[in-house]
Order: C-alpha cells, then structure tokens, then sequence
C-alpha cells in the first residue's frame, strides 16, 4: 500500500524540484583552480539542499518530503529556520524546529537569529530580514538550492495584494517557482494547496507550529487569507484561489516577454554617450518604455522595492506629457529630470 495521496502529492512535487537540482549540478562546468591548487576543482559529490522551516504545516511537509527524497537521488539534505524575535519564546520555538529537522534525519540544521528593522512595515522588514539570514546559511554551507514552502494559496494572496496596490503585470506574476541569485529559492508547492500540506503532516503525525501572526488582523496578509479570499469565494463561487494562480503564471508569461522586449531595446534608445534619448522613448509601446525607465532608475541608486508604480509613471510623463515641469524625486535620492531632449536619471 503506497503513502496517503497528499504525502505522495508532494513527494512527487519535491522530487520534481530536486531532479532539475542534480541535472543543473551535474551540468555546471568545473570551477577553475587556485593558485595553492592549480586546475579545475572538482564539484561535490553531491549537491547540498537546504529547506527553510518555520515549523508551520507548509515548511514542516515539505521537509519531510526532502528528508524522504533527497537520499534517494544522492542528494544532501539540511534545514534553516529564522528565529525572528518578535514573540516571546521565539529562540525556543527555533531550537524545536532545529531538533524536529534532525529528527527527520536533516543534516546540517541550523537556527539564525535576526534582528527585524521597521522598513517599510513590518511584514516587508521581516521578509527582508529572513532572505538575508537564508542567503548567508546557503552561502555558508556552499547549498545549491534553498527550498520554501509557498502553497497556491500564498500565490493567490500575492496576486490579490499586487491588485489591491495598483500594481503593474510583473506583480501581479506573484512569485516565481525559481528566483533569487542563480536560481537560488525554489518552491515545489506553487500548484499545492495549503489543506494538502497539512494533511500530509497530520497523516505523518508531524508536529506543527501555527504562527498567531498568522491569524492577526494587524498584518495585511492575515486580513486577506481569514477575511478577503473567504469573502471572494463566497461571491463568486469556489475556484477562486486556482483562478488567481492561474493569472499568477499568465501574468508572469507576458512580463518576462516585455521584460526581454525591454532590454533589447534599451540600447536603441540611448544616444553615443548612454543618454536616453526622449524622442526615441516616446516611440516605444508604454510597457517597453516604462519597463527601461524603471531599469534606469534602478541602476541609478533606486530601490528596486520601494520604486512603485506611481514613480515611474511620473518619470514617463517627462517623455509623454512634456510641458517644461521640474525633476521627479525617485526613492533612494535619485532624481529625474528632462534636459535638452535627454532624459537624465542620477542621484541628486
């Protein structure tokens, strides 16, 4: 008899993940030697896998999907979770995850404290403030891929805040099944949903740890999964959650088309000295054209997340709607501003 279909659910999704790991491993050229060990340096036996665990159902199945998977495909397996510090008890829920992750049979396992600044909210700054701790375990540990557990229920929530703040396409595409720096973070569960993970813990007698952040209304996110999505399925039917996921992939679709469109036609648009030239610009279609303004204003001193929408709006308008106006203050303190039929973008 084979294992309850959502432990064999995401099973098969983590297997999936970790057999593009050992094909992209086994594929990446030798790394050239050091002057101490002239010569190519060979590539570890076998990639590392980290999963990052909260304890939560999500993180805990798919842990124990890794666990079961990964030394079936030669592959190492270890565990991070993120002591936050925003409950009291938050080192000992930490130690917990580290010695359920063992348990599993996880090895390396770590917990990494972090200090959470005010950002731009608190849900942002903590996020910010995990990545961090994420990227440095995977680059200590020399890991390959660093696995989360974002369900299609996540996705859904994701697309329905990029609407709610008026967000453009790329936004809305939710998140990525890979992202971070060379494809750093993946997430098997994008087509799962949330019931089925914890079904899986529940038939695995995995204990799990519900985060009260989680069912607070102060946090936006909360709101939404305990009172919007409910409210929108109650309108319109059951559905909802796989429908916005599906906008997620199709939305992604087209930005990353706009996106190449974007970038092979920034260089026709700048002029000998790399200034951007405003008639050419103003010829483009809007998507193409904003996507190079906001690629600019990046590369100028912007941050990428506190750059929204309404910013690069107004910079087009120096191209669109040109009637002598003054400069556009950018995030970052970088200015925008029309000059002899060049579009200047720096930091003031």
């Amino acid at each position: 008899m084979g294992p309850h279909p959502a432990v064999a659910a995401i099973r098969l999704a983590v297997r999936r993940v970790l057999h593009d790991i050992l094909t992209e491993h086994t594929s990446t050229p030798d790394t050239p030697g050091t002057a101490d060990a002239p010569g190519p340096r060979e590539r570890p036996a076998s990639p590392l896998v980290l999963v990052a665990c909260s304890g939560g159902a999500d993180s805990m199945a798919l842990a124990s999907a890794l666990a079961f998977e990964a030394p079936r495909l030669g592959i190492r397996a270890g565990g991070v979770t993120v002591d936050h510090g925003l409950q009291p008890g938050s080192d000992l829920r930490a130690e917990e995850v580290v010695l359920r992750l063992r348990e599993l049979g996880l090895d390396p396992v770590e917990s990494a404290a972090v200090r959470v600044g005010r950002g731009h909210g608190p849900e942002a700054a903590a996020r910010d403030a995990r990545y961090a701790a994420l990227d440095a375990a995977a680059v200590r540990h020399g890991a390959a891929a660093v696995l989360l557990g974002h369900t299609r229920d996540d996705q859904a929530e994701t697309v329905l805040l990029g609407l709610a703040r008026g967000s453009g396409i790329r936004s809305l595409s939710g998140m990525a099944a890979v992202s971070g720096a060379g494809g750093r973070y993946r997430r098997p569960f994008l087509q799962l949903d949330r019931q089925t993970a914890r079904k899986a813990c529940m038939v695995q007698s995995l204990p799990v740890w519900d985060d009260p952040h989680n069912a607070d209304p102060a946090y936006t996110r909360s709101r939404l999964r305990h009172e919007g999505l409910p409210a929108l399925e109650k309108a319109l039917g059951k559905g909802v959650v796989e429908a916005l996921a599906r906008t997620a992939q199709l939305s992604r679709d087209d930005a990353d088309a706009l996106d190449t469109w974007a970038g092979r036609a920034e260089a026709s648009v700048r002029d000998a000295a790399g200034g951007l030239q405003c008639a050419k610009l103003y010829a483009l279609p809007s998507a193409v054209r904003r996507r190079i303004l906001r690629r600019a204003a990046i590369a100028a001193g912007a941050p990428a997340g506190s750059l929204f929408a309404r910013h690069i709006e107004e910079v087009d308008r120096l191209i669109t709607g040109w009637r002598g106006q003054g400069a556009i203050n950018l995030p970052g303190k970088v200015v925008a501003r029309r000059q002899g039929g060049r579009l200047v973008i720096r930091q003031g």
